[in-house]
C-alpha cells in the first residue's frame, strides 16, 4: 500500500501543474475577448483544442490517480475482505475510550468499529510528525468503520477530527496504536 503523504505530494504537484494550465485557459480566454476587434485575439481553433487538451488531461489525472490512493482497493473489495484484527473503540462525553497501546502486526488488515454514544466526532490516526494517516466521520447510531493496512512501524496517537464543541480539541489519545515487524519506519 502506497503512504497517503507520499500520495498527497504526487497529487498536489499533478492538480497543480493542471491548475496552471486551467488558469492559462482563463487568461487565454480573456485576451482573445479583448483583442478579437483589433484582430489580435486567440484563433477559435487554438482555443478549443487548448480546452480540448485540458479536459482530457483533467479526465485522465482522476483516472490515473485513482489507482494511487491507498485506501481504493481495500474499500472497492471490502465484501470479500475478512479483518486479521478488529478493534471496537468507544467515544461519549469528548472522550475515546480503549484500552491503548492497539498492538498490530506489519500488513494486518485492521478494523476500527468506532461507536458514539452522543455526538459527531471524527477518527484520525496521526503519524508521530502530526500528519494524518486516515480519518473518518464518526456519527451516533450508524456504522462508522474503517478497514486499513499498516506497512510501516510506528506509533500513532488518535484525534478527534470533527468539531464537537469546546472539549473536542483535548480529543487525543497519544501512543494510541503501536505497529511492529515492519521493514521501513513511519
Amino acid at each position: 500500500m502506497v503512504d497517503s503523504g507520499t500520495v498527497l505530494w504526487g497529487q498536489a504537484i499533478a492538480y497543480t501543474i493542471y491548475v496552471i494550465g486551467a488558469m492559462t485557459l482563463v487568461g487565454w480566454f480573456a485576451y482573445r475577448v479583448t483583442r478579437a476587434k483589433e484582430g489580435g485575439g486567440v484563433k477559435p481553433a487554438f482555443f478549443w483544442a487548448f480546452f480540448a487538451i485540458l479536459i482530457v488531461s483533467g479526465v485522465a489525472l482522476h483516472i490515473v490517480s485513482y489507482n494511487t490512493i491507498p485506501w481504493t482497493p481495500i474499500d472497492v473489495h471490502r465484501a470479500g475482505i475478512d479483518a486479521d484484527k478488529t478493534f471496537e473503540i468507544q467515544v461519549a462525553d469528548h472522550e475515546f475510550q480503549l484500552d491503548a497501546p492497539l498492538e498490530v502486526d506489519c500488513h494486518d488488515l485492521v478494523l476500527f468499529e468506532v461507536f458514539s454514544e452522543d455526538l459527531t466526532y471524527g477518527f484520525g490516526l496521526f503519524r508521530e510528525d502530526q500528519s494524518m494517516l486516515f480519518q473518518m466521520q464518526v456519527v451516533p447510531g450508524h456504522t462508522n468503520d474503517v478497514l486499513w493496512e499498516f506497512t510501516k512501524n510506528g506509533t500513532y496517537s488518535i484525534r478527534s477530527t470533527e468539531y464537537s464543541g469546546p472539549k473536542g480539541y483535548q480529543m487525543v489519545v497519544e501512543d494510541a496504536v503501536r505497529v511492529t515487524g515492519c521493514t521501513a519506519e513511519a
